[in-house]
């Protein structure tokens, strides 16, 4: 029997019991959903999983896309995978009804995609993209440009991609060099070459609409003067038919470590002149818009980390039950039978640290898609102003924690299989692969610890961390009723007080001392801070997972809540206590990688 994908039940109990998602149904925009209507679409998500690329993911893995005779290849059954997934509405699950969308929640949309993610790898990235493209341009285009781009998009029939870095300007966007000039139609000449494009280029849809960051002639200098574009591959009539090849070039194939099922691209926009461009809102705000559609990508990027975590462990686990290796050190007689590695204790600290990171950065990301949730959907505008500024302050650690602890859990399924998970007939050295990726795109780790450091921490007087430590102390205060979890309360109530104290240091060495001293180890700020909210998260899930155990009936459930209890224990005893080495560091100012020399390497 194959190791399963993803465990169903574990996706029950954040939807149901953690998020209480059937309460949404009281809103407007999701009262005709009830819990059949949404596990239904998370049904059709893990069957279309399981029929469409479960079966092809080891042959993506091996068969990269190639340019050949002018074109991108790859294997077909990526398309026919990913027009299943249009076919099915789960590609528009969470557009309106009128888009021909099932106009899911977020937090129910983020189950199936966990599903067709933990399957097809990073092959699902052209669906993701082209969602994230369709909803900026719905939100800050313009009528005519949701007409002719959007509903394409939701329908499947056009791609999406967002094309920002540049070979010198990756993540400096400060410094890109991609122009526009105005023509006299009222579209825009660009002319520029960008690079790490995911998706850039393919024939699985009939166009490509590219959102391009450029600079207008005459723009303000530094990140003030980027404008955002429309570039599609294909321009496109009035009548909605394809026209002319747009002077969009495909100038490199990129061959990848992992997630080699997406193409990454080189693109030249305007070798023959310039590409033909259309304006997305003002001029100089392309920058703002293009974050509407970076931070949708970074909560994606948090997901697929946690997502792969999840996949590595649920086969580590099962080839762990089923692996018989040796004995534990009390039986001296050779001739006993050996026992399922499971058995061992380093193995069940392997498969603890999984559960513990995958779990518990998925449901962080859960939490985030509630957010969003709630932005969208809350009567009240002072919480859907709540939710905006918690969700802000917390993308670089949705974004960050599951990419990192998602690479330390696939690499323990790699251990834990011995050498079986070193080779290529197990997928787990493929989820590595897959998800080493995930700390470096949509900003890398570095630059996430700065934004959240130097810039989410600060703003608005310290609103959304003040904001977030209010949301710690809640659940702090709920667990302290109970005798099973008041420790655990109290061991994260003083990891708050020590992250204050050392905010407070920091903040005021910024202003006082040096800011680029101060900021040298904001990665180190940056594990502190995520490893006290995921404690937080993990705190929220025992607090249920306790209630549930109390209420239940049948072994399988009390195995299922205790499971959630012991992973919590071993955050706690085994991780959280790392923040307060990271604390004395960021405290003392340490200076060793800030004046280290680059003559000294």
């Amino acid at each position: 029997m194959a190791a399963p994908i993803l465990d169903q039940r574990d996706l029950d109990f954040l939807l149901y019991e953690v998020f209480d998602v059937e309460s949404l149904t009281t809103r407007a925009r999701y009262s005709e959903h009830n819990r059949e209507t949404f596990d239904a679409a998370i049904t059709i998500a893990k069957q279309v999983a399981e029929k469409y690329f479960l079966p092809i993911r080891a042959k993506a893995d091996t068969h990269q896309p190639m340019f050949e005779n002018g074109v991108v290849t790859m294997i077909p059954e990526i398309k026919i995978g990913l027009d299943a997934v249009v076919a099915s509405g789960l590609a528009s699950a969470r557009a309106d009804y009128d888009l021909g969308g099932m106009q899911l929640p977020e937090v129910v949309a983020s189950c199936t995609d966990a599903w067709l993610t933990a399957a097809a790898s990073t092959s699902l990235g052209y669906v993701s993209l082209t969602t994230a493209n369709a909803n900026l341009i719905d939100a800050y285009g313009s009528q005519a440009q949701k007409d002719k781009w959007v509903l394409p998009m939701r329908e499947g029939r056009f791609a999406g991609t967002m094309a920002m870095s540049e070979p010198n300007a990756g993540s400096g966007l400060a410094d890109l060099t991609s122009s526009a000039q105005l023509n006299d139609d009222g579209s825009y000449a660009i002319v520029g070459n960008k690079i790490w494009i995911s998706g850039g280029d393919h024939e699985l849809n009939d166009n490509i609409v590219h959102l391009v960051l450029a600079r207008v002639k005459g723009a303000p200098i530094g990140i003030k003067g980027i404008s955002l574009f429309i570039v599609p591959k294909f321009l496109v009539n009035d009548d909605g038919s394809l026209g002319d090849r747009n002077d969009v070039a495909l100038a490199g194939l990129f061959h990848k470590m992992g997630g080699r099922g997406q193409t990454s691209t080189a693109l030249n926009f305007g070798e023959k002149g310039g590409a033909i461009g259309y304006l997305v809102g003002d001029e100089n705000k392309g920058l703002m818009y293009m974050f509407h559609m970076m931070n949708e990508a970074r909560i994606m990027v948090g997901f697929s980390g946690a997502i792969n975590a999840l996949a590595g462990y649920q086969y580590s686990l099962d080839y762990a039950k089923e692996r018989p290796q040796g004995r534990l050190p009390s039986c001296k007689d050779p001739l006993t039978p050996q026992v399922n590695i499971i058995e061992h204790a380093d193995v069940k600290r392997m498969l603890l640290a999984q559960k513990a990171y995958a779990e518990g950065g998925f449901a962080l990301c859960m939490f985030g898609a509630q957010l969003v949730d709630d932005i969208k959907t809350s009567d009240s505008a002072e919480r859907r102003a709540y939710a905006g500024l918690l969700l802000d302050t917390l993308i670089p650690v949705i974004k960050t924690w599951p990419s990192e602890y998602g690479c330390k859990a696939n690499s323990m399924a790699i251990q834990v299989m011995g050498g079986a998970g070193y080779v290529n007939e197990h997928p787990v050295e493929m989820f590595y692969r897959d998800n080493r990726l995930n700390p470096i795109h949509e900003g890398t780790t570095g630059i996430q610890s700065i934004d959240l450091l130097g810039r989410k921490v600060q703003i608005k007087a310290g609103a959304g961390y003040k904001a977030v430590l209010s949301e710690i102390d809640s659940s702090i205060k709920a667990a302290k009723g109970s005798e099973r979890l008041n420790d655990f309360a109290f061991q994260l109530e003083q990891a708050c007080e020590q992250l204050t104290t050392t905010t407070e240091l920091l903040s005021a060495a910024m202003v006082e001392r040096n800011i680029d001293l101060a900021l040298s180890n904001s990665v180190k700020y940056l594990d502190m801070f995520g490893n006290i909210v995921i404690a937080w998260t993990w705190l929220k899930l025992g607090c249920v997972a306790e209630a549930g155990l109390a209420n239940a009936t049948h072994d399988q459930d009390r195995d299922f809540y205790k499971g959630k209890l012991q992973a919590l224990q071993y955050f706690y005893r085994f991780e959280l206590p790392e923040i307060y080495a990271w604390a004395a560091l960021l405290s003392d100012l340490d200076d060793t990688c800030y004046t280290m020399q680059k003559e000294w390497f």
